[in-house]
């Protein structure tokens, strides 16, 4: 009987989370913060709450966070990963100094413990890159010259977050100086020792989990992800950084047909993780801190478009170019509900409302400018082309 029961309310969110992908894309807009709304509607104080599914989606979320990451890994090599960080590191420092100083700012201002307050900088600080990704190609920008820029930064900020959430982890779980400090010293060893045996080993890697056998090679790569995932937290790493490594160590062959195999269930339990995260916001909460999502939606919108349009103008882009670049940096998702995720689940339950609030607005928000400049770079191009070439003759 419990197991029908599963099924039926299993069978109820997936179909839920269908019909709310659908009216996404034909709105052109971001799923997440739809499917954010789906886990309070289905979450506790929503209208229909769940009985006996939320463990299984649990699990799935945490594989989803996994998925995320290392789809995320798969998109970069580690030599892309090297060249990023001596180009771009300027741009990367003070991106994660500017974006991350509101969040910082609201925990003080609302008198929040140093955990949650470290927490709110981070979810301020990082864009999503599953969303800039999927921007990139719908809008056709992926030969664009800002492009790159807009690339390493993302790059930039997944490698911070592999430094961030160690340190974040060790916070929200209390342990003192002495203990965090190992933490760090453990999550930056890991790291290292990742990249060193991507740019050394990678091709023997590559070699071994290689197969035409679509099966063969899902097994292989998933199975790698999560192993490598469970090591990282035992290390007290993060699982999502291990997986994020699993994916920088894939390349070539493998890393193609792993995104082709593995995106259809990174899909599935990517929505199930922010179904999960919905599930425990009290939907009665938002209302309070609207407010205060609000003003920090429009303040980080402008810190992301000047950081973005800076990064573009050292590499020399025009301003058209540095206007897309600065608001393809405006949405918020993945990380950022990862991030108020530990914190809620470490007993800091104010920033779980504020934060998921703030990302409903960032996912709705920040494609909606993307698209809406577009139009808008592309006439100013036009009308500087127009300046600048001579008057018809004759």
């Amino acid at each position: 009987m419990e197991s029908g029961i599963l099924l039926l309310e299993l069978g109820a969110v997936i179909l839920s989370l269908s019909i709310l992908g659908r009216f996404a894309a034909r709105v052109q807009l971001s799923p997440i913060p739809l499917y954010l709304l789906a886990g309070l509607l289905f979450g506790h104080g929503g209208l229909l709450p769940l009985a006996t599914s939320e463990e299984f989606i649990s699990v799935g979320a945490e594989i989803g966070v996994i998925l995320l990451l290392l789809l995320l890994g798969l998109e970069y090599s580690a030599d892309e990963l090297m060249v990023n960080l001596r180009t771009h590191a300027s741009s990367g420092v003070v991106d994660l100094v500017v974006n991350s100083a509101p969040g910082i700012a609201v925990g003080i201002m609302l008198g929040w413990e140093l955990p949650a307050i470290v927490a709110m900088g981070g979810v301020t600080y990082a864009t999503s890159s599953g969303i800039a990704a999927k921007l990139l190609t719908d809008l056709g920008r992926l030969g664009n010259r800002e492009t790159p820029v807009v690339l390493s930064l993302l790059v930039l900020e997944d490698l911070t977050m592999a430094l961030y959430l160690p340190i974040l982890t060790a916070l929200l779980a209390g342990v003192g100086l002495f203990g965090g400090s190992v933490t760090v010293l453990i999550a930056v060893a890991t790291i290292s020792i990742a990249l060193i045996v991507a740019l050394k080993y990678g091709r023997l890697i590559n070699k071994l989990l290689f197969s035409s056998d679509s099966e063969l090679l899902l097994l292989g790569v998933f199975g790698l992800a999560l192993l490598v995932a469970g090591i990282a937290q035992q290390l007290q790493v993060s699982s999502a950084v291990g997986a994020f490594l699993v994916g920088i160590a894939l390349s070539g062959k493998v890393a193609e047909s792993a995104r082709v195999v593995l995106s259809p269930l990174r899909d599935l339990f990517a929505a199930v993780f922010f179904v999960f995260f919905g599930l425990h916001t009290d939907p009665t909460q938002i209302p309070p801190v609207l407010g205060i999502a609000v003003v920090l939606a429009l303040v980080t919108t402008i810190t992301k478009v000047w950081v973005g349009g800076w990064a573009a103008s050292r590499a020399g882009i025009a301003r058209p170019g540095q206007l897309r670049a600065g608001t393809m940096m405006v949405p918020r998702g993945e990380f950022n509900i990862v991030i108020a995720g530990l914190a809620a689940s470490a007993g800091f339950a104010g920033i779980g409302p504020l934060a998921a609030a703030y990302v409903m607005l960032m996912a709705v928000f920040g494609p909606m400018l993307t698209r809406f400049v577009g139009p808008i770079s592309g006439g100013v191009l036009k009308v500087l082309t127009r300046t600048k070439s001579p008057p018809p003759t004759g």
